[in-house]
C-alpha cells in the first residue's frame, strides 16, 4: 500500500516536470537531483515513459507545422487541455 502510495506521489511529481524536463527551459530549469529523479523514475515508470514519448511526438508533429500556416488558437488550448488530463492521470 505505501509503495503505491509513493509511486502516485512520484508520478504526479514527474508529470509536473515532464515538459521542463524536455524543452530544457532555461528560464525554468530541472535541478541536477530532479533530473536524476525524474530519469529514474521514466526509467521504471510505464505511465511516466509514455507520457514521455507523447510530448515527443507531440514536439515532433508540430515542429512539422511551423511556418506552414496559423494554428488555430482553440486548438492549442483543446491540446493543452488533452496534456492536463494525461498529466493529472485521466483519460482525455
Amino acid at each position: 500500500m505505501i509503495g503505491m502510495l509513493r509511486q502516485m506521489i512520484t508520478c504526479r511529481w514527474t508529470a509536473r516536470r515532464i515538459q521542463r524536463y524536455l524543452d530544457a527551459d532555461p528560464a525554468a530549469p530541472l535541478t541536477p537531483g530532479e533530473i536524476t529523479r525524474l530519469e529514474e523514475h521514466v526509467a521504471g515508470c510505464a505511465r511516466c515513459r509514455e507520457a514521455v514519448r507523447q510530448h515527443r511526438s507531440m514536439h515532433r508533429a508540430l515542429s512539422l507545422w511551423q511556418g506552414r500556416r496559423p494554428v488555430d488558437p482553440d486548438v492549442v488550448d483543446r491540446l493543452g487541455a488533452v496534456l492536463t488530463d494525461l498529466s493529472e492521470g485521466r483519460r482525455p
